[in-house]
C-alpha cells in the first residue's frame, strides 16, 4: 500500500528530525552569545546541571528501548523508511511520538544544564516544526496504510503525553 501522494511507502516528512533539536540548542547557544539573557539562577546553577543532565540521559536511554521496540519489529525510527507495524508497547503506550518528545526533553535538558533561557524560549518552536513537519505527515501517511487500527491507536493515545 503507498504511504503518500508520491506513491512511496514513507511519511512526506520535509525535515531530518535530529536536526530541530540540535538547530534549537544551537541556535539557542549562538543567540546567548548575541543577546545574552540571565536567568537569575547562580545559586542553583549546579543543580540546574545534575537536573538538566538527568533529563539528557533520561531522554537517550528511552530513545534507545524505543528504538530496540523498532528494530524488534523490523522497522527503523527514520520516517523517510516504510513502516511495516504499529507499535504500542513500551513508551508508545504514552506517547504516539516518544522519539520526538524525548528530542523535546533533551532541549531542556541542554536548556538548564547551561542556563539558557534561549534553548528554552525557542523550544516551542522546535515543538511546532516537529508537530508541523514530521508528524502530521507520519499521521498521514499512517492513516492511509494502517486505516482502523491506526485510528484506534490514535483515539488511545495522545499525540505528546
Amino acid at each position: 500500500m503507498s504511504g503518500g501522494k508520491n506513491g512511496r511507502d514513507a511519511a512526506e516528512v520535509r525535515v531530518m528530525p535530529p536536526l530541530v533539536p540540535l538547530v534549537t540548542i544551537l541556535a539557542g547557544a549562538g543567540l546567548r552569545r548575541l543577546w545574552p539573557i540571565e536567568l537569575g539562577l547562580e545559586a542553583e546553577s549546579g543543580f540546574l546541571f545534575v537536573l538538566g543532565a538527568g533529563l539528557v540521559v533520561f531522554a537517550v536511554a528511552v530513545v534507545l528501548w524505543t528504538i530496540f521496540l523498532f528494530n524488534r519489529t523490523g522497522q527503523h525510527p527514520d520516517p523517510h523508511r516504510p513502516t511495516p507495524e504499529i507499535v504500542d508497547t513500551g513508551p508508545f503506550r504514552v506517547s504516539r511520538n516518544p522519539i520526538y518528545l524525548l528530542m523535546i526533553v533533551v532541549c531542556l535538558g541542554f536548556a538548564l544544564m547551561q542556563r539558557n533561557l534561549w534553548i528554552l524560549l525557542l523550544t516551542p518552536l522546535a515543538v511546532w516544526v516537529l508537530t508541523r513537519y514530521v508528524i502530521v505527515p507520519e499521521e498521514r501517511y499512517l492513516e492511509e496504510k494502517f486505516g482502523e487500527v491506526y485510528l484506534g491507536y490514535k483515539r488511545r493515545v495522545r499525540r505528546w503525553l
